[in-house]
């Protein structure tokens, strides 16, 4: 099938002119006598060319459609997968949109967790109550102070929740 695809596509249809050239002749020109003797080897061969030339006609037609189906859905797939990179490139950006500001959100959690837990422990909190919720205050401080769990255990727990021990 790939020798088809050197022959012109004119030659296919130039066999076919000629087999029919070649058949009529035996038809016509029976009155010259070489011709008359070799009439049916004439139209025998002639029907063959043309049968021959109509079938290859039809295989290069068949052949450069087929291709041309090919081609255009290659292209069509190639445009598809371009614009997936397209969407896709317009989605990783969305996505590291929404990562950082999940980040930011993260961080400024983790700062507003930290200053609370800071103003435990500078016992700023004591400036702000007055009354006897002061006192209240104050004894937690001191059952804090006089706590039965280690100190570096504390330490951890507040580190972690300073967000110092997590992570990047």
């Amino acid at each position: 099938m790939w020798l088809i695809n050197f022959l012109p596509g004119w030659f296919f249809h130039l066999m076919i002119f000629a087999g029919i050239l070649g058949y009529v002749a035996s038809v016509v020109l029976t009155f010259i006598p070489s011709v008359n003797l070799y009439k049916s080897v004439i139209r025998v061969f002639s029907t063959i060319v043309i049968v021959v030339g109509v079938w290859f006609a039809g295989v290069a037609s068949g052949t450069a459609t087929n291709e041309d189906k090919w081609q255009a859905r290659v292209k069509e797939v190639e445009a598809k997968v371009i614009k997936a990179q397209g969407e896709s490139t317009e989605l990783n950006d969305k996505l590291s949109a929404e990562q950082e500001e999940n980040d930011k959100l993260r961080n400024q959690k983790a700062k507003t967790v930290t200053k609370y837990i800071d103003s435990w422990i500078t016992k700023e909190i004591l400036r702000e109550v007055e009354g006897p919720e002061r006192v209240r205050i104050e004894q937690v401080i001191e059952y804090i102070e006089r706590c039965p769990v280690p100190k570096e255990l504390l330490d951890a727990h507040n580190a972690a929740a300073k967000g110092e021990g997590m992570k990047k």
